[in-house]
């Protein structure tokens, strides 16, 4: 069995960034296999270190989609490049266009973003990012902030609108 996987593995064109990926899970499945024959095997192959940018992650954030796209259409274009936990499609008038996808491995997401980014759909171009927590919290924070400065205009009878 692992002779075989090892043969796999010498065949793979790794020419791109799909087949590199192809290769590193080979080796993760045989990794797995010779530890779980044999759990003190020594000479269990480690994979190198494998550095990603530090926003990359497992969530998606897809901007500019059709409105009446569905999460099944959504699964049909993101399922391509992997297994997917979830699909949240906005449906408020704030949110409607926009969609997160939760994929169960991080090169994964990473593929897909590097292969959907500027996607056509319904004649409409994809803007997928990594979802950035600090961002979305950032932006919750300023609007408190605004309503905080209003309430304290108000209070001290402070008017900055110009004069009509």
């Amino acid at each position: 069995m692992a002779m075989q996987a090892a043969k796999r593995a010498n065949k793979v064109d790794v020419s791109g960034i799909d087949s590199w990926m192809k290769v590193l899970k080979l080796f993760v499945k045989l990794n797995t296999f010779l530890f779980s024959i044999c759990p003190d095997y020594k000479y269990v192959i480690y994979i190198a270190e494998i550095r990603l940018p530090p926003e990359v992650n497992r969530i998606l954030y897809i901007r500019n989609l059709p409105y009446k796209i569905t999460g099944e259409e959504m699964y049909d274009i993101f399922g391509k490049y992997g297994p997917i936990r979830q699909i949240r499609v906005g449906n408020t008038p704030e949110t409607r266009g926009t969609a997160y996808v939760v994929y169960e491995d991080i090169f994964d997401a990473k593929n897909a973003c590097d292969h959907l980014s500027g996607f056509n759909v319904c004649n409409r171009y994809l803007v997928v990012l990594y979802y950035n927590a600090n961002r979305a919290f950032q932006k919750m924070d300023t609007k408190k902030k605004e309503e905080q400065l209003k309430l304290l205009k108000e209070k001290y009878g402070i008017n900055t609108d110009p004069p009509k």
